[in-house]
């Protein structure tokens, strides 16, 4: 039991460490990859004619924003 405690304490100190770092960096946390951005890509669809799916959730979220209350 011990050494579960020492090696959860020892977890604990290093991700304490880094939020830490990144909370005084003040920089926003971002895959290494790049992202959808670093492809050359505006959104997540790009796609010209978007699949059936994509419309019926488009659809619905328009059908939303018009029946909001201001």
């Amino acid at each position: 039991m011990g050494l579960f405690l020492a090696v959860f304490a020892t977890f604990l100190i290093v991700v304490l460490a880094m939020s830490v770092g990144v909370i005084f960096q003040n920089k926003e946390i971002s895959g290494s990859c790049g992202g959808i951005a670093n492809l050359g890509m505006d959104k997540a669809c790009d796609c010209d004619d978007p699949c059936d799916d994509k419309k019926a959730r488009m659809a619905k979220e328009k059908q939303w924003q018009e029946n909001r209350i201001h």
